[in-house]
Order: C-alpha cells, then structure tokens, then sequence
C-alpha cells in the first residue's frame, strides 16, 4: 500500500491531495489532471471556459454544456430558488462589478449596482435536462458558481477514488476539506481545523474530528478590501447589491458531502448566528460552527463531542 501527497496550485489557492492505495501516484496524478480540467471548464475568471461562452450568448441562444457543469447549474440554481437562500450562481454581474480580490477592487456608484440587480435572477436560468443546454434569459446576465464549485470538485475527486479502491485520502481545496478514512497521523478520526477570522491565515480558532466527511469554513476574512477608512467583504447580498450585513464572521458547516457544505455555507451565511445554529439543528446529517463579529463561538448539538478550542500558537 503507497501514500501520495501532491500539492497544486490552481483555482487561486493552495489545493494538497493525499491518498493511500495501491497506485496512490498515479491516482493523485489523475485527481491533478481532473481538477486542471475543471478550472478550464467551470472558471467565471476565464474567456475561454463554458461560462464564458454563457455570458456571451446571454440573451441571445441556449449553449450545451458539459454534464457535470449542467450538473453543477441545476443544483445552484435550485438552491438559489430556495426562500431566504442567500446563494445566488446568477450573482456574476456584481462580482465583476465590485471585484473585490482584484487590484481593482472598488466601491460601485450607486446607479451602477441598481442597473446590475435586474440581472441577478436565477429564474431567468433556463435549463434543458434533455439537451443540457443552459439558456440567460437576459443580455448582460452571468453565472458565477464560484461560491460551490470547489465542494463540488472535491466530491467528484474522492468518488472517483473511491472507485478505485482508496483506503484513505483527502481532498483539500484552499480550505475546502473532505476526508476518507483513516486519517495518517492519528489513525482514526481526522483533526480539522477552523481559521480563526480576526488572525492571519494558518491561525486555526477550533479543532474539529472528523469521519468520511467535509468541513468547508466562509468568513468575511476571505476576500476584503479597504477604503476611505471602511472595509469591504466578497459575500454579497443579492437584493441590495452589498456585502451581507450580519453578525457573523465566519460560519463552518460538517457535511458528508463537500458541495452540501459550500452550498449551505452560502445559503445561510447572511442571517444572525444565534438562527443558523437553530436552521442546522434541524438538518439531519450536519453540523455547523459560527463565529461572530464580536469574538464568540458556537455550535450545532450534534458537534459538542467533537469540536474544541485550538491551543494558542507561541
């Protein structure tokens, strides 16, 4: 039995892949070539991607698409449809318009965020299960799936794995985590840990044990810019235009699946700390971790056991 660890550098992050098997090298090779095929195909970033091609023919004619990326829209764009879901894979007009985590991040006048609202609706998304094709209704609309496509990625990696006998892995997209199996340092339960969102990266605030699951972590530490003395977070509101007005700084959510994590990590990310917690207490097979803007911890039932403040680093 052989271990591989590859670390790659894709997608504007750090990804580390490990896995135990019996042709570990080959297989973390074939995870490497998959997610390269990903960020050509799924990028919002990319003039040459299928999303780019979607932008182009916005109110214009429906595109075919890839079946996973079909997968991947369908599934977006249902979530996005739910009440009170604060996901939104239309929102790529107001991504591209405050562009925050670029070096031409900048505060939009407001004639310009009211222009780009209209476009900010997933219902003008049609979708054609029979052809895979994917139509935006309006000229100027644009997908961005951005805020799921790495739980996503991280899924289809460790299935294809799975299926060719993996003892043990993991899969960790810039933070996007999902494990299986024994983990190779503790040999059992994997320790996880959540960013600590007031220190720098690598500062970790809790552990979290883990089994044959995700833990994926959104904080307004991500991705922020500053000026005129006011600081500026990526997680938008799509009914105002703005960063999301709550107060949480970053909430963790513990799936088996990665994409149910990035989805519900984005799904819940603008209501108060105190209702996430009571949301996810009802869901069955998940667990979550909030922290908020003023410093305090809390967490769903079901991680009480689990979950434990990190030591300090010296």
């Amino acid at each position: 039995m052989n271990e591989c660890t590859k670390i790659i550098y894709l997608m504007g992050t750090k990804i580390t892949l490990f896995i135990k098997a019996e042709n570990a090298e080959n297989l973390a090779k074939k995870a490497e070539e998959m997610l390269i095929h990903y960020e050509e195909g799924f990028s919002a970033n990319s003039d040459r991607s299928q999303l780019a091609m979607l932008k182009k023919a916005a109110g214009v004619s429906p595109i075919e698409v890839d079946g996973e990326l079909y997968e991947l829209i369908k599934t977006g764009k249902t979530h996005s449809l739910c009440e009170d879901s604060f996901l939104n894979i239309a929102i790529g007009p107001l991504i591209k318009l405050w562009r925050i985590g670029f070096a031409e991040a900048r505060v939009p006048e407001k004639e310009a965020i009211e222009n780009v609202l209209e476009l900010l609706k997933p219902e003008n998304i049609l979708l054609d299960d029979e052809r895979k094709t994917v139509f935006l209704s309006r000229k100027g609309m644009e997908i961005d799936l951005g805020a799921i496509a790495k739980g996503y990625f991280a899924d289809k990696v460790m299935e294809f794995w799975k299926a060719h006998s993996a003892v043990s892995a993991m899969v960790d997209l810039g933070g996007n985590v999902l494990v299986y199996g024994d983990s190779p340092s503790e040999g059992g339960d994997w320790n996880v840990g959540i960013q600590n969102p007031f220190l720098p990266r690598g500062n970790v605030a809790a552990i979290v044990k883990i089994r044959d699951q995700s833990v994926v972590t959104s904080g307004i530490y991500e991705r922020m810019f500053e000026t005129e003395g006011r600081k500026y977070h990526h997680i938008f509101d799509s009914k105002t235009g703005r960063p999301i007005k709550s107060n949480v700084a970053s909430l963790t959510i513990i799936a088996d699946r990665s994409l149910d994590c990035d989805l519900y990590t984005t799904k819940l990310f603008g209501m108060e700390a105190a209702s996430i917690i009571q949301r996810v207490n009802t869901i069955n097979g998940m667990g979550a971790a909030v922290i908020t803007v003023d410093g305090t911890f809390a967490c769903t039932h079901n991680l009480m056991e689990k979950i434990y403040p990190a030591a300090p680093r010296n």
